[in-house]
């Protein structure tokens, strides 16, 4: 995998929970700082603050995120916590084409991809990330 394509994931832990931020993923719709002001704070670093939240307050959260940029996963190796969830796909006013549910991906250079929870498709086509949303609707005001 070059350097450009792989994927930065960020971690944040307590003893119960890990949250993992995929910054290529994230389109900034800022639910996770409408929901949980306490714990995202994009202008600090680090912008997330676990410890801010109890677990089951930061898991209904992260599982609000339209994108799938965030996610979790249990600390307690008894706690085998899964989502399972059936393919939904939804057209964002003025932006992605949300798909929930796993999802096999092959890119057009042939690599492959498993994707779950929620992956954002770009439908402006001004996204640097191709397939994928970037939040590039935004910067040019992409209306349908």
């Amino acid at each position: 995998m070059s350097e450009e394509k792989k994927e930065i994931i960020k971690e944040y832990s307590n003893n119960e929970i890990t949250i993992l931020w995929k910054p290529k993923t994230c389109i900034h719709a800022a639910e996770c700082v409408k929901r949980l002001p306490n714990v995202y704070k994009p202008k600090e670093k680090p912008w997330i603050t676990i410890e801010n939240a109890t677990t089951e307050e930061l898991k209904v959260q992260v599982e609000a995120c339209p994108t799938g940029a965030l996610s979790y996963r249990m600390n307690n190796e008894d706690d085998k916590e899964e989502m399972h969830t059936e393919t939904v796909v939804e057209v964002m006013e003025n932006g992605p084409l949300l798909v929930y549910g796993t999802l096999h991906i092959t890119n057009s250079d042939g690599a492959k991809e498993i994707k779950n929870k929620t992956t954002a498709f770009c439908r402006c086509g001004a996204s640097v990330n191709k397939p994928y949303c970037d939040g590039a609707h935004k910067k040019i005001d992409f209306k349908d």
